[in-house]
This record gives C-alpha cells, sequence and structure tokens, in this order.
C-alpha cells in the first residue's frame, strides 16, 4: 500500500525561498574568497596558497644552502596537507614565485624551466626543481620561536602558520594583484631599502604623515625596470589614497649610425608586458600601416631585452617616433595601484602608503615581543634545569648514595635537595662522562650568561623604548642585506618626469605621397597617384553627360574641405579617396549630402589659414580653417544663409591679403577693407554690397597695392591687371560701380 509523504519532506531538505538561500550562501562564498584565497595579509604580504607553498618547502629543508628537490614533490605536499586544490594553480604560484621579470625580489629559487619575459609557459613540474631562497628565509624568521599563531590544516592532521614573522616587507616589495568577490587588489613592487629605511623613520617618529614616506619611497620599483614617468603630484596622491595608476615606458636609447643614420634600441620593457606580445603588436603596426614611420623591428635579445626600431629614413624626427610608440603599443602602459588588502583583523580596506607600512612596522613590534617571551621562557626553562645540576655537583656523592641504596630515588632527592620533577628527572638521566669538575665550572658559566640574557630580555620587554632600539637594529641588518649597492637592492625603476605622448602628427600615420583630385559635375570624385597634368584631355574623363567641377593638386596627408551650398561644410581625408581607374565613386556615398544640394567649393585645407564664405545675398565673413573640420559625415553647419539664399563663395585668404572685392549680378565691384569684415566660426554674417537686383556673383581677397588680375578670353592664358583700384575703393556694404574694361562678362574673379 502507497504512503502519502507529501507532508514529510526527505531528510535533508529544507523549504527555503530561493533568494534568501542562494544570497546566504554566495555570501559564504564571496568571503572565503575575499578573506582566505584573493587579498593578502598586509603584514607579510602573502595569500594562503603562496604562504603554505613556502611552508611546506621549509619542512622539506630547501634553503638556500641545500639541494633543489622536484617541484612535483613540493606542489604534492601542498595540496595533500595543506591546500586542497588543483595541482596547476599551485604550480602557476610557485612559478610566479621564482619568475625575476614577475617578482622583485623571488621568494623560490628555480632549476630548469621557468618560463620568460616573452610570455612562454613554464616546463611541467616533473622537470622543474626549485628551493628557497634568503628572502624567504628572511620572511620566515621566527617561525621556530612562537613569534605567530598556528593553526591546524584542513583535515586537522598538521599545523600551519597563520602568517610570517619576518622583517622583510613583503607586500609593499614583492607587490601582489588579485580578484576577489567585489574587490580586487593591485600592488606594484618597491624597493626593499627605501621601505626600511621609511619603516625605521617610522618607529622614530609614528604620527609621520604621507609626506615623510614619500621623502623615502620614490615610487614603484619594477623588476623590469623602465621609467616612472608621472610627476611627483600624482605619485604622491597615488600613494596617499591607496588608488590610482602609475605611467611606465620602456627604457629607449636613440643611436647613431655612420652617415647619418639612426635606429633606437629598447633596452627594458614596462612591467607585466610580455615581450613577445610586444614585438607582435609592434609588427601589427607595421603591416596595418598605423605608424608608416617605422620601417622595421628586430628582436635581438638574449638574457638582456634588445628590441631594435628602424625609422623610415633618417629625416624621421626620433621624438614623433617614440611619441607614436608609447601612444600606439605596450611601451608605454598604465600600471594599477589598489592597496586593499587585510588587516590584523583580517577584515579588507584599502590602505595608503603609510598606513600599509604602519601595518607592518606595528606587526614587527608583536613578533619581536612574542619573540623576546618565547626566548624567556626557554632560559627559564635552561635555568630550572641548571640549577639542579649545579645541586647534583656540590653534592655529589650524596646523590650517588641515593640512587645506589634507594628503590625511589627521585622522590628522596626532590625532599633532601627541594628539587623539582624536571630538575630531579635531569639528574637522574645525567651521563656519568658529566661529573667531571669541567662540567660544573661550565654549568655555571652558562648559568651566568642565561641570567644576564634573562635580564637584558625582561628589560626589553618593559620598555617601549628599547623595542624601538633593537627593532630599529633589526631592520638595518635587513636593509644593508637588500641595499642600493647590492646587486638585488640597486633600484631599477628610473624616475624621469615627462609629459604625456603627443598626438601623432598625420603626416606620420599617412605615407606622404603627391596626388591630384578629381571632382566631377555630378560629383564623383577620384585622385589620382602623382601631380599629373590636370588640363589634359586624357586626365580628365568624365561619365556621358558628366564634366569637370574641382580639380586640383594636393598630398595624401592633407584634409579635404567640401562645401554644400545649405552652408555646411565635410571634410575628406586624402589618403581615403578611391583611385584614379575609372571614374571614382560619388562623393555623397562618404558624406551626408542631399543630392538635390549643390557643391560650391572643394579644396584642401592646407592652403590657407582662414576662408572668406558669402551667401548669394550678400552677406558673409572670414572663418578660421580649424573651425569649419568636420569629424563626423553629416558635416559641420558654418554658413546659415537667410531665407531664399544660399551659400555661394568659399575662397582661402591669403595671409598678406588686405581688401575685400566683390562683385554682383548687377556687374557692379566695390572694394573695402578686410579689417571691416568680421572673423566668426558660424552665423549669416555681414552685409558685403548693396544689391537693387539680382544678388552676389562672386567675392575674395587681393592685396590692394598689387591691384585685380584676370585671365582674357580666347584661351589665350594671358592676363590683364588693373594697377589702381582706388575708384573702387568704398565702404563695406556699398552698391559699388563697373568694373574695369575687359573684365570676364560671366563677373567672375
Amino acid at each position: 500500500m502507497a504512503t502519502d509523504l507529501s507532508d514529510n519532506p526527505p531528510i535533508g531538505i529544507l523549504d527555503a525561498p530561493f533568494d534568501s538561500a542562494l544570497s546566504e550562501r554566495y555570501l559564504v562564498y564571496a568571503l572565503s574568497t575575499i578573506t582566505a584565497r584573493s587579498l593578502p595579509d598586509v603584514r607579510d604580504g602573502l595569500k594562503p596558497v603562496h604562504r603554505r607553498l613556502l611552508w611546506a618547502m621549509r619542512l622539506l629543508k630547501l634553503d638556500p644552502a641545500s639541494g633543489y628537490k622536484k617541484c612535483a614533490r613540493v606542489v604534492g605536499d601542498v595540496i595533500g596537507k595543506y591546500h586542497p586544490h588543483g595541482d596547476q594553480s599551485v604550480y602557476d604560484a610557485m612559478v610566479r614565485l621564482a619568475q625575476d621579470f614577475a617578482l622583485r625580489y623571488p621568494l623560490v629559487d628555480g632549476q630548469g624551466n621557468f618560463g620568460n619575459i616573452d610570455g612562454d609557459n613554464a616546463a611541467a613540474y616533473r622537470y622543474t626543481e626549485a628551493r628557497l631562497t634568503q628572502v624567504a628565509i628572511d620572511l620566515m624568521d621566527g617561525l621556530d620561536e612562537d613569534a605567530t599563531e598556528f593553526r591546524p590544516t584542513y583535515n586537522g592532521e598538521e599545523q600551519e602558520p597563520e602568517l610570517f614573522p619576518g622583517a622583510f616587507p613583503n607586500l609593499l616589495a614583492n607587490g601582489a594583484s588579485g580578484i576577489a568577490v567585489g574587490m580586487a587588489t593591485s600592488v606594484p613592487p618597491h624597493n626593499a631599502a627605501e621601505l626600511m629605511d621609511a619603516a625605521i623613520m617610522l618607529i622614530d617618529r609614528p604620527d609621520a604623515d604621507d609626506a615623510a614616506i614619500l621623502e623615502h619611497v620614490k615610487g614603484p620599483d619594477f623588476p623590469t625596470g623602465g621609467l616612472l614617468v608621472d610627476p611627483p603630484a600624482i605619485i604622491a596622491e597615488c600613494y596617499a589614497t591607496g588608488r590610482g595608476a602609475f605611467r611606465v615606458r620602456a627604457r629607449i636609447e636613440k643611436i647613431a649610425e655612420k652617415g647619418g643614420g639612426w635606429h633606437l634600441v629598447v633596452s627594458e620593457i614596462p612591467y607585466g608586458v610580455a615581450k613577445g606580445k610586444l614585438i607582435e603588436q609592434l609588427a601589427a603596426l607595421i603591416e596595418d600601416k598605423k605608424l608608416p614611420i617605422l620601417a622595421d623591428v628586430r628582436d635581438e635579445s638574449d638574457e638582456q631585452v634588445r628590441i631594435v626600431l628602424e625609422p623610415r629614413s633618417r629625416t624621421v624626427d626620433a621624438q614623433v617616433l617614440m611619441d607614436g610608440l608609447f601612444r600606439l603599443s605596450d611601451l608605454e602602459t598604465r600600471v594599477p595601484l589598489n592597496l586593499n588588502v587585510l588587516d590584523k583583523e583580517r577584515t579588507p580596506r584599502v590602505m595608503s602608503l603609510r598606513a600599509a607600512l604602519a601595518a607592518w612596522v606595528e606587526h614587527q613590534f608583536v613578533v619581536l615581543q612574542r619573540r623576546t617571551e618565547h626566548r624567556l621562557g626557554k632560559i627559564a626553562d635552561r635555568l630550572e634545569l641548571l640549577g639542579g645540576y649545579i645541586v647534583a655537583f656540590l653534592n655529589l656523592d650524596r646523590v650517588i648514595e641515593i640512587i645506589r641504596t634507594e628503590d625511589e630515588p627521585k622522590a628522596v632527592m626532590i625532599a633532601e635537595f627541594q628539587l623539582t620533577d624536571r630538575q630531579a628527572e635531569a639528574i637522574l638521566n645525567m651521563r656519568l662522562r658529566s661529573l667531571r669538575r669541567l662540567e660544573e665550572m661550565e654549568l655555571k658559566r652558562e648559568q651566568a650568561a642565561l641570567e644576564k640574557e634573562q635580564a637584558t630580555l625582561t628589560a626589553l620587554l618593559g620598555s617601549e623604548a628599547k623595542q624601538r632600539t633593537r627593532l630599529k637594529a633589526d631592520f638595518r641588518k635587513v636593509r644593508d642585506r637588500y641595499g642600493p649597492e647590492t646587486a638585488l637592492g640597486k633600484r631599477r625603476t628610473e624616475l624621469r618626469e615627462q609629459a604625456a605622448a603627443r598626438d601623432i602628427p598625420l603626416e606620420a600615420m599617412i605615407e606622404r605621397e603627391p596626388i591630384s583630385v578629381i571632382l566631377s559635375a555630378r560629383g564623383w570624385i577620384r585622385a589620382m597617384k602623382g601631380h599629373v597634368d590636370l588640363s589634359a584631355p586624357e586626365t580628365l574623363k568624365f561619365k556621358e553627360g558628366d564634366g569637370p567641377a574641382f580639380a586640383f593638386h594636393a598630398q595624401t596627408t592633407d584634409k579635404l574641405l567640401l562645401a554644400a551650398g545649405n552652408g555646411r561644410f565635410f571634410t575628406l581625408a586624402a589618403d581615403k579617396l578611391p583611385g584614379g581607374r575609372g571614374f571614382g565613386e560619388p562623393v555623397r556615398a562618404s558624406i551626408d549630402l542631399d543630392g538635390s544640394v549643390p557643391i560650391v567649393a572643394f579644396l584642401s585645407a592646407a592652403r590657407a589659414a582662414r576662408l572668406l564664405v558669402a551667401a548669394s545675398d550678400g552677406r558673409g565673413f572670414i572663418v578660421p580653417v580649424a573651425e569649419v573640420m568636420a569629424e563626423t559625415r553629416k558635416g559641420k553647419t558654418v554658413v546659415t544663409p537667410r531665407p531664399g539664399a544660399t551659400l555661394v563663395v568659399v575662397r582661402p585668404v591669403a595671409p598678406a591679403d588686405d581688401f575685400v572685392a566683390v562683385i554682383g549680378d548687377n556687374r557692379k565691384l566695390a572694394l573695402f577693407p578686410i579689417a571691416d569684415l568680421p572673423e566668426m566660426t558660424r552665423g549669416q554674417g555681414v552685409q558685403l554690397q548693396r544689391y537693387r537686383d539680382g544678388g552676389l556673383a562672386d567675392a575674395r581677397t587681393l592685396v590692394f597695392a598689387e591691384g585685380l588680375s584676370w585671365a582674357m578670353g580666347g584661351g589665350s592664358g594671358r592676363t590683364r591687371t588693373e594697377a589702381d583700384l582706388s575708384q573702387w575703393r568704398t565702404a563695406r556694404g556699398a552698391a559699388g560701380r563697373m568694373p574695369p574694361n575687359g573684365f570676364p562678362r560671366d563677373n567672375r574673379f
């Protein structure tokens, strides 16, 4: 018979809202990731996986003086005893501790292929061997002296340290990076000697501010060197807030060659950049012609980085090339700073450089006190035994008699000589060879030395001033070991303030070549290579029913301006124009211009710095060329003609031009000073000439003293010049008078 179990859910299944169950479980996971995986401790700068790796290597006795052991052995111990995670992730962490280009002060001394700065991976752990470095020994110094707490491992079978007590500022010296849930950390490496100097200063001046710290710690010190180019104010702000980024550049040197040529040599690259990918990046710049002034890149590196960069020609500006490389490649990078670490309460928070260093110094005081108390305990134990030994020597015959005659000699000795249980047991365990007179003297000498040390350590525990003195002495020993005069301690990253890389000139981005630009009456555009004869019939070929409108010589680096009758200006890149084969392509395919709107002007922006613009109703103004450049295909409105009027004149203004000449459909000519015409960026402008009938036919600027010239008809190629223009000079907005005899009948200048 079936039983209804609907009201009795199976054992182990809880009825709970899905959202609350999910949030509770995710919170547990998040806290575990933050506090026990991804963020380093401010006191030793290590994450659990690194701490367990070094601890396992210590137990395997892999100190710097011993031989190497297979990394597979170390990884096996770590994942079996302390860190039950994937072997590959543990090995990857171990590999990073051994890479001298990743860690400023490597903690593991690797033998075999541990990867390289090119970005190649390390060999499998069955092929590589490792042992500890002196830095790791310094970091773990004090573990045998109860300097830190121990806790059971995940299975309760072993013990592991909660943190390392050594007097090496590992967090800031080696840096750290990690991504937890909802937070991340990124600490760049620093110079240990500078950190120790700042720490010694903090012992004397606990209330020292950030500026005092920066007198010693100048900035990050990366294992790969390079240049730190940020100004001191930016560096100070980053360290004061614990957040920011540092601008790091490669070290590049210009090398002169015989004959006037030169090349660039990169000897140091920014921290965290894989050299192999950097070479690919530079090669792509050449392949894609994103930096045409760079001709070639060669990797000539051996143990030292050496990348050779060849310019396109000796006339290239080296600084322009370097600016282009800094902007377009990883030869300049930004190394982030996010000093988000676990404090002594295991709480994640972002610290300033001063706060992080002060927390480490505070930890060292705690370590000193714990090691002192541990040593005092050991001294007390030894003094207790020495007291018993000395009693035995002073009463040697009676002690021997008790041992020979009594069934329970221990109890008799305790009662007769007021010994402790430990003292009596030690006397009974003495060797016969210790019963020499010389041994008694050595015991008394040892007792005196221990009592003296005991008094010194007791005084140390009771005096904060003595603790500060002792800690400074310990710090100076570490500082000397990693001082600037040592190979490991010498600063590698140079502080050299430099401005941000300049915008790369257009000439550097585009191969400068001559072209001939042709725009037909129907709006078909093409660019022919070279400066061809624009009057030759074979050059100006068009579709049936089409004909020439604009044709001029330019360079591929030029920006071309197209002005439409509605007052909008469009910008075309000369290097992007369709080729000269065939009839080209419709220009309206590149810009948003309605087919019913006529094209009024088409010219190179390099021809002049200012333009004269005028509408058919006779209103106009001067506009700087920089103000008409459009960034998008929609163009830019510059002239806003009144209803019924259109833009009809766009002409370059030469620097020497001092007058404006205007002619109307009514064939009246007027000249007035260019100073009477305003310079604007947008609008209708002012009245250039007054009309009773029709409107403006043409306008231009000129040098009044040189007169006005125009081409004579008949295709003769001759020109005629009217030198004296005084009778046409008038005020702006006047009607003017008939032009000189022979002036073109189409009223065009």
